[in-house]
């Protein structure tokens, strides 16, 4: 621990990482290795990849997670609980201050059309955002022929749980993991010893238990939440499946419409992805269900970070964790890939189907950032509604 970094020096330098974090996690990852590694020597470049493998095995927002752990590194539980607000809090603001213009009862015309433009990319973006996950997992999965069949048989229950079963993502993904650590650990020496607690079906089907159907009101936000910072696995785009049947079906806290504008201003603000749920707690209950939201989301990430940190050697060496995550990752791609489904048929525009087209030749053809692809598209929306008259 380097207790020679001033606290309001972590303030400071994580509260601009939070402020100019476009571009998703790998943006992000890249802002905190170039302080922490490149600029300061805070840690040494092995310890960085260390860290980020760690926090990639873990549930929820891996870049909001690697900000907190890099924070804790240098001052501790302080450090890293400063860290980690500082890191949150300037895209939350932000994302508030825009859910507030753009899911307004009264909006302006040109917010709804900006709106529809962006949101007709978010189909080709989700899709864009499975595959690339889809090399790490690959290589993950285990050996043999067996192992390449069930890789692909977990993300087809992926696309499938999202197709049908809605709200109950959560439990399909949970369940390729435990099916992946019972198929590992077949033939392997029960008495072996790995070094933490193997999942259980108890411990990790439990919290999935209760249906989202038994509660309401401000407790029904608290669980959609948790479940997007504590059981979403595989990247931050998977809490948008997760969201989805919840915010737009169950509640109906958002039209389908307001839920892709949610998911576009996510990815447009600075900060990690999980965000978007602020924009679905503002659509629900206000300002109030906003912060409610952000802090059950994130909480999570506090606990798992701030607890465990000085075991995460031993997590990366436990089989039984490695297993599992070797079936909830391709699941959870499936769910990213197929959430893209029911976006393109709640398009509600011909046009839409133009600009979706023009964002997944932008994203999949040509390779191009998610931002900028989602700022044109918002262009296109807005010339084809504003300028030329189109509905």
């Amino acid at each position: 621990m380097n207790r020679s970094v001033p606290l309001r020096t972590i303030a400071w330098e994580w509260g601009r990482m939070g402020s100019t974090g476009f571009g998703g996690p790998p943006a992000q990852l890249s802002l905190i290795r170039d302080l922490c590694v490149t600029k300061n020597s805070w840690m040494t470049a092995g310890e960085f990849e260390d860290a980020v493998a760690a926090t990639n095995m873990l549930p929820g927002p891996a870049s909001t997670q690697m900000a907190i752990l890099s924070a804790w590194r240098l001052r501790g539980i302080v450090g890293g609980i400063i860290g980690g607000l500082c890191y949150i809090i300037p895209g939350l603001i932000l994302i508030v201050v825009l859910a507030s213009l753009f899911l307004a009862a009264q909006a302006p015309p040109w917010t709804h059309a900006v709106a529809a433009g962006a949101g007709a990319a978010v189909p080709a973006v989700a899709f864009s955002a499975a595959l690339t996950l889809v090399p790490s997992s690959w290589h993950r999965k285990p050996t043999g022929l067996a192992g390449q069949i069930r890789w692909i048989a977990y993300v087809t229950v992926g696309v499938a749980a999202v197709v049908i079963v809605g709200a109950w993502l959560v439990v399909a993904l949970v369940c390729c993991g435990l099916v992946e650590v019972l198929a590992s650990s077949h033939g392997r020496n029960r008495g072996e010893e790995d070094g933490l607690i193997e999942p259980t079906l108890s411990s990790l089907i439990l919290p999935t238990a209760f249906s989202v159907g038994a509660i309401g009101g401000l407790g029904a936000l608290a669980w959609v939440a948790f479940k997007v910072g504590a059981l979403s696995y595989g990247g931050g785009f998977v809490i948008v499946p997760l969201m989805q049947q919840d915010a737009v079906h169950t509640y109906h806290w958002m039209t389908n419409a307001q839920f892709l504008d949610a998911i576009v201003l996510g990815q447009l603000t600075p900060g990690p992805v999980v965000q978007t749920v602020a924009a679905v707690g503002y659509a629900a209950y206000g300002v109030g269900g906003a912060a409610l939201a952000s802090v059950v989301a994130f909480l999570p990430s506090f606990v798992f970070v701030l607890a465990g940190a000085r075991h995460f050697h031993q997590l990366r060496g436990n089989r039984a964790v490695q297993a599992f995550l070797a079936g909830a990752g391709p699941a959870s791609i499936g769910a990213i890939a197929g959430s893209a489904i029911p976006f393109v048929l709640g398009l509600a525009h011909i046009w839409q189907i133009v600009v979706l087209a023009f964002a997944a030749l932008w994203l999949l053809v040509l390779r191009r950032g998610v931002v900028l692809a989602l700022l044109l598209s918002g262009l296109l929306g807005f010339l084809a509604v504003i300028v030329f008259g189109l509905s």
